[in-house]
């Protein structure tokens, strides 16, 4: 079956965003594994307010949910605090 042209246009715009959303996710991931790996607690407390920022931008994105942001945002600064 023959395909429209919005239906191939549609299709171009949907792998851009897939692109587009999965670096936002890699990056998101990589900001989250930089806190966890810090060493001490004034380290992460110095990246903490930029991944906060990122994770809330990934929330209105539409690339993660809003619970998960939370969850996320409660863990980290729950590892924080188990740092020395």
């Amino acid at each position: 079956m023959k395909k429209s042209r919005s239906v191939i246009k549609n299709i171009r715009k949907t792998q851009r965003r897939r692109k587009r959303n999965l670096v936002k996710k890699r990056t998101l991931k990589s900001a989250v594994r930089q806190i966890r790996k810090t060493n001490t607690k004034k380290q992460a407390l110095k990246v903490y307010p930029d991944t906060q920022s990122l994770i809330d931008r990934s929330v209105q994105d539409g690339i993660i949910k809003k619970r998960k942001a939370a969850r996320l945002k409660s863990r980290l600064v729950k590892n924080i605090k188990t740092k020395k």
